[in-house]
């Protein structure tokens, strides 16, 4: 039995050494971060968590770093330490996105960023213009980030000269604009459809006989339409209409040479010799014609299905040429203009024309 003090009870039991060197243990083997068991409850943290509002997380200590809400002052708006520009690693200062070539993107907006040393063109920025890549990606080519890389390759001209300049403002109401050496449709005033015509319907935009025309498909438009290429009314098929008047006179001009490509069904059978004849001139009434390409289709007893190609733009010259060869034509649909095809387009609708086929209009006719 234990001594007992004066007033009869029992003094407490020494504490015991070894959870002292246990704890002492495992606080030695935990990260420095972590929060020592024996301070539960005590509401202490981690040095280095201060201004973290965290207790006891277990983190390694950030102490000499940046605290979690603080940022340097070349850090502000990118997340990133101290650079002001994504990888720079100094303040204020813009990494260029090395594209093709080595030359950067605009990314700190600056007109003459793409340029090496001495590169600068001589074309004159127009006041109150738009920037060229802006106009690109506008005009179909693609997104604006595709279009600074071309620039920046030295595929994109303005009035005939090169420009890298992101930058460069320019008119596109005014300016000729080409991409790889072929125009693009840069001013947003001008429209390009595509329109498949049925039988029964006139190639004009009125008409003082109350039949059904043109105008009747494409609807009420604010835009002065010019038709490319006429079509008898028994004629289906591929019209090209738009506002871009010089486009529209040179499409149709003979002088050009412009292919057309239709779609014949005609009364078989049909002798070998046929295309020979054709290619080499049928002599009409107003002259000799002669059809670019042709070839036989499809072929079931007396109905056979031909397809001819020529540049002549006379009235009725494919209904007149292959009856002339004894082989009268009961439909006919033109399927192609020059670099434009009909496709999957039904009868009495229309689309617009994409960038590429616009372009290759224009270059069909030396534009």
């Amino acid at each position: 039995m234990g001594a007992r003090d004066r007033g009869g009870r029992r003094p407490p039991a020494p504490a015991r050494s070894a959870p002292r060197a246990t704890s002492q243990r495992a606080t030695s083997q935990r990260d420095p971060g972590q929060r020592d068991p024996g301070q539960r409850g005590t509401g202490q943290r981690d040095p280095g968590q201060r201004g973290t509002g965290q207790r006891g997380t277990g983190r390694p200590s950030t102490t000499g770093r940046q605290s979690a809400g603080q940022q340097s002052a070349g850090q502000q708006g990118t997340g990133q330490q101290g650079t002001g520009r994504p990888g720079t690693g100094q303040p204020g200062m813009s990494r260029p996105d090395t594209g093709p070539r080595g030359y950067g993107r605009d990314v700190d907006d600056d007109d003459d960023w793409g340029l090496e040393p001495g590169e600068r063109d001589s074309l004159v920025d127009v006041p109150g213009g738009v920037r060229l890549q802006k106009v690109l990606a506008a005009a179909g080519v693609g997104s604006r980030r595709s279009c600074e890389e071309l620039i920046g390759a030295g595929r994109v001209e303005v009035d005939g000269e090169v420009v890298r300049r992101f930058g460069a403002r320019v008119d596109p109401a005014t300016q000729i604009i080409r991409v790889d050496g072929k125009r693009i449709p840069a001013s947003e005033s001008l429209v390009y459809l595509a329109l498949n015509k049925p039988a029964g319907v006139v190639s004009t935009m009125s008409d003082d006989r109350g039949r059904k025309s043109i105008a009747d498909l494409v609807g009420d438009r604010s835009e002065r339409l010019f038709h490319v290429g006429r079509l008898d009314i028994d004629t289906e098929g591929l019209i090209l209409l738009t506002n871009d008047g010089e486009l529209a006179h040179r499409l149709a001009h003979p002088r050009y040479g412009v292919l057309k490509t239709y779609l014949a069904e005609v009364r078989g059978p049909v002798p070998r010799d046929l295309a020979r004849r054709l290619t080499t001139g049928v002599e009409l009434e107003d002259g000799v014609v002669t059809a670019d390409r042709f070839r036989v289709v499809e072929q079931a007893g007396s109905r056979v299905l031909v397809e001819i190609t020529l540049h002549e733009g006379r009235k009725h010259v494919v209904r007149r040429m292959l009856a002339e060869v004894g082989h009268p034509v009961s439909r006919l649909v033109r399927t192609q203009v020059g670099p434009v095809s009909l496709g999957a387009l039904r009868p009495g609708s229309t689309r617009r024309l994409t960038t590429a086929e616009v372009g290759n209009l224009y270059a069909a006719v030396g534009m």
